[in-house]
């Protein structure tokens, strides 16, 4: 059976092919329209989700690689760094158009399940990946910053 978990709920995945990108099982089989398209290439961190809470850019990822995994999206009001990182976001100020926020979000949440304390240039290092047009840089490093330091 094709089973993947979505932000805490289960999914059955017949019929849809095992290659296709599970950007697009999210918002095209699914509904999930959280999660954006970007580029397409897995260059610019639009469509990043967390695979067994790791990023990926879901626009690359076929849905073989998720099958009977926990794929967290944007849209899940649980997760605790996600939620803590949406809080930052807003004090910050952070979004301006907001099409790569949920991108950096994620991606940012994935950083922090996989290093809870990281410093400045690990924070760099890890959203260096996921581009935001509007350049909201700065804000993204405070945000990320402060919920470290809580």
């Amino acid at each position: 059976m094709n089973v993947i978990f979505i932000d805490n709920k289960k999914y059955e995945v017949k019929d849809i092919p095992q290659d296709t990108p599970v950007l697009w099982v999210l918002r095209d089989h699914l509904n999930l329209t959280g999660t954006k398209f970007g580029c397409g290439v897995g260059m610019c961190g639009a469509c990043t989700v967390m695979l067994d809470n790791q990023a990926i850019r879901s626009c690359q990822t076929p849905l073989s690689d998720a099958i009977g995994k926990n794929i967290t999206t944007i849209e899940n009001k649980e997760d605790k760094e996600l939620n803590s990182l949406r809080v930052a976001w807003r004090e910050h100020d952070v979004a301006q158009c907001g099409y790569c926020q949920g991108g950096q979000l994620v991606n940012a949440a994935g950083l922090l399940k996989a290093n809870s304390n990281p410093n400045e240039q690990e924070i760099k290092d890890a959203m260096q990946g996921n581009i935001c047009r509007c350049g909201t840089y700065n804000k993204i490093l405070t945000a990320v910053s402060s919920v470290v330091k809580g």
